[in-house]
């Protein structure tokens, strides 16, 4: 069996879907490992690194997926009418795997099923502890948590730390995270590690001991309501509309006060929720600093913009794209173990086949096209149930102006 590691090509994509420690294990498991060249150079990760570790290096992408049983990539392919047609050097009964965007790009997936492409989105891995370890969302956004940290120091005028000198003392900074799922929590340890006064929000109430322990205060509306906003699968509930209004009026009570605020909350499939209005940027001080970490998907932020660092008021918006790939060697690492071991179990040992077995929760619930169909219930035409419970990156399970934040 060949599995073949192409290199990415979309706009601010640095990440390889390969190590040198993971094309080890693939050979180990019986597989032969073929990467396209330059497939790691923005990672820091050579042709000679991945040739030493035992794959070959293949001139083109199209030389690389001759013959190959599994194509492993980060982002998905691009299809006909985007900048380039990654997807058409593809053959029917090819197995891709990647995250794939698939609850929100109609086109692609439909794509993917009129090819006959067997599709794994790697964004869907259902939240078991068994796929913890699969689970590339949670990879991605602990860096992407601690970058966005350092984005708003780099960009932050002032010392995090109090500084007690000669001259007299430095203040510490006041940091906001806004969600307490993966993104978040890495942003509060890193904020403090900082040496920063931190507090964070979350409509969950089950987040609030996992904040504190942290050393951040817990900021919420603390009602009747609040302590039922959970689900079993440890998503957020959508809130009333009076609920939301106080804790709108929470919100901008606290960031009018607060020197950073990194934003976190995404929805799966949707747009991301608007968080931190025009009024409340407006309310902080000249020198402060927000990180959107949600702007390509449209932004917590009204005013971010994405790969810009806009300043309004005296504020300065940050929407870099693709954090987590702005620490590229050690996202590609994580996102590759990620990989293997997913397919690790699916592997025969004995005979080096691929064997895709339905019963296997990992491969049902990311499995969204096989035989020429979209086969995932989520995607079907006929089907239109709630996106809810399908990574540790997701906590709402409501509209768009659903008052619940999580990364």
């Amino acid at each position: 069996m060949k599995i073949a590691i192409l290199k990415e090509r979309r706009p601010h994509e640095t990440r390889v879907a390969a190590s040198a420690e993971t094309i080890k294990k693939f050979l180990e498991l019986g597989a032969e490992v073929c990467v396209e060249k330059d497939a790691g150079k923005g990672s820091s990760m050579p042709d000679a690194v991945f040739k030493e570790a035992g794959a070959t290096i293949a001139a083109s992408a199209a030389d690389a997926v001759e013959g190959a049983e599994i194509i492993l990539k980060v982002q998905r392919p691009m299809i006909s009418g985007e900048k380039q047609d990654e997807l058409s050097i593809l053959s029917s009964g090819q197995s891709l795997v990647c995250q794939m965007n698939a609850l929100t790009d109609n086109d692609f997936v439909a794509a993917m099923g009129e090819a006959g492409i067997t599709g794994f989105a790697m964004e869907l891995m259902p939240r078991i502890s068994r796929a913890q370890s699969m689970d590339v969302l949670t990879s991605q956004s602990n860096l992407a948590g601690y970058k966005a940290v350092l984005d708003a120091a780099s960009e932050f005028g002032r010392a995090f730390p109090l500084m007690m000198t000669a001259a007299g003392t430095v203040p510490p900074a006041r940091v906001l995270v806004m969600g307490a799922g993966v993104a978040g929590l890495q942003a509060i340890a890193t904020a403090r590690r900082l040496g920063a006064i931190v507090s964070a929000t979350d409509v969950r109430a089950a987040t609030k001991e996992q904040v504190e322990s942290l050393g951040a205060t817990f900021l919420a509306v603390e009602d009747e309501e609040f302590a039922q906003a959970q689900t079993s699968g440890g998503y957020a509930k959508e809130m009333s509309e009076a609920y939301q209004a106080k804790q709108s009026a929470l919100i901008a009570e606290s960031i009018r006060k607060q020197d950073i605020v990194i934003c976190t909350a995404l929805i799966p499939g949707r747009q991301a929720p608007k968080l931190v209005d025009a009024k409340m940027v407006a309310s902080m001080a000249p020198g402060s600093v927000i990180v959107d970490l949600a702007v390509e998907s449209g932004g917590n932020c009204a005013l971010s913009q994405v790969d810009k660092v806009v300043q309004k008021n005296g504020v300065k918006i940050v929407g870099h794209a693709n954090t987590a790939g702005r620490l590229a060697t050690d996202a590609s690492r994580l996102f590759a173990k990620n990989l293997l071991n997913f397919l690790t179990p699916l592997i025969d040992q004995k005979n080096g086949a691929f064997n895709i077995d339905m019963d296997d929760e990992t491969v049902s619930g990311t499995l969204i096209t096989r035989g020429g169909e979209i086969v995932h219930p989520l995607l079907k035409k006929s089907a239109e149930p709630p996106i809810t419970g399908l990574s540790n990156e997701v906590s709402v399970e409501s509209s768009e102006k659903a008052s619940a934040i999580a990364d």
